[in-house]
């Protein structure tokens, strides 16, 4: 059976629930162009978004270890698919549209800098005088003009949808651009990759942890909600073998999801939605862990920030990152000569210190180390 994108597009009005995001009822593209034949509007924008530059480049950008630190940690781009794999999940148990959501969440780290959020704090600072820098607006950015693909149109042309789910990205870290209809919540599954993205990070960091011995199966013991994880399933903290450290991770997350599920379709009831109208009307946001789960999840976060982001070694490492970009940065604003053609060409349109930044934005942790050595090391070739 052939399924075309009216056939797909029917689908979903016949199997998920009245308050999900239909990609035919989308409020469409900024400019006019004819949609696919076998995939629906947020299909196609998926597929946009991965076959961008900025997408492949997410492999060698920092999660919380820098990308040459070693081969089994996180990167931004295995982070990506972890929340877009979590944020399809809770989607699909709730009846949500998993291609938007999966799409928000492949979208939603593209402007991350190298260096994590060392180097978006750095860059932020640097970049002070055109307005600073934030990686979900420069997520926007790219997919709205940096990325030049099509004659047409600059950037991607992707559906609202879409970039309101980019827009109205909000975690611990990250802050939804006040300007985008800030009167209004996000779309369900906009707020499903908020929580992935949390979910994601929560498991994996702790994992990494783990694995890189920053911390250790005696100190995560110490968190309540890992204690009771290992009480119940007879994990000892004295011997701890990788394979139970894969046994911890999958549990934790299966909980902190299940949760999630099963809180928000209690809201959903509670508060009557029956539309994505009385979604984006609600007066908080829907998607989320319960109170009791929050508080556990509070306790280990503050663990993370104690034993883990503020290690010694980590720190070095941000440490690193700022001088790096600090240096890249002022040398091409005292010789902009020294910046490629292709971003000199951007400077009398968008000004010298945005240029700039942008160039920086979209360097990889290791063009970004290479870049500081052609610069600065008198015996590397430029």
């Amino acid at each position: 059976m052939l399924l075309v994108r009216e056939k797909l597009e029917e689908q979903e009005h016949l199997t998920l629930a009245p308050y999900a995001s239909y990609a035919d009822c989308s409020r469409g593209r900024t400019h006019q162009e004819p949609e696919s034949v076998h995939r629906t509007a947020f299909q196609k924008d998926r597929d946009r978004v991965i076959h961008t530059s900025a997408f492949r480049r997410l492999e060698y950008k920092t999660q919380v270890f820098v990308n040459y630190v070693g081969d089994y940690y996180r990167t931004r781009l295995t982070h990506t698919l972890e929340v877009a794999q979590v944020a399809r999940s809770i989607a699909r148990a709730l009846g949500l549209n998993e291609d938007l959501a999966e799409t928000v969440a492949l979208a939603h780290d593209l402007g991350h800098p190298p260096f994590g959020h060392a180097g978006e704090a750095s860059l932020n600072r640097l970049a002070n005088s055109v307005g600073g820098f934030d990686h979900n607006k420069q997520s926007l950015r790219i997919v709205t003009q940096l990325e030049k693909r099509y004659p047409d149109f600059p950037g991607l042309n992707l559906t609202w949808e879409t970039l309101e789910g980019i827009m109205k990205h909000e975690t611990e870290y990250d802050l939804p651009d006040a300007h985008w209809e800030s009167h209004q919540q996000a779309s369900l599954e906009a707020q499903v990759v908020n929580i992935a993205d949390e979910l994601a990070y929560n498991a994996h960091d702790l994992d990494d942890g783990l694995r890189s011995g920053h911390v250790t199966p005696s100190q995560i013991y110490q968190v309540s909600l890992i204690r009771r994880l290992m009480n119940d399933l007879g994990l000892s903290p004295r011997e701890f073998t990788n394979q139970q450290r894969y046994i911890l991770i999958r549990e934790l997350l299966g909980l902190m999801i299940t949760d999630s599920i099963t809180t928000t379709e209690t809201r959903l009831v509670d508060a009557k939605i029956e539309s994505v109208d009385d979604v984006r009307g609600a007066s908080e946001t829907l998607v989320g862990n319960s109170d009791a789960l929050k508080q556990k999840l509070v306790e280990l976060k503050e663990f993370l920030y104690e034993e883990f982001y503020f290690h010694y070694r980590l720190i070095r490492m941000t440490r690193k990152a700022d001088h790096i970009l600090e240096r890249i940065f002022h040398a091409y604003r005292e010789s902009p000569t020294m910046l490629p053609f292709g971003v000199q060409n951007q400077i009398e349109m968008l000004g010298l210190d945005r240029a700039i930044t942008d160039y920086l934005a979209g360097m990889t942790d290791r063009f970004a180390g290479d870049e500081y050595r052609r610069l600065f090391d008198p015996h590397a070739l430029t």
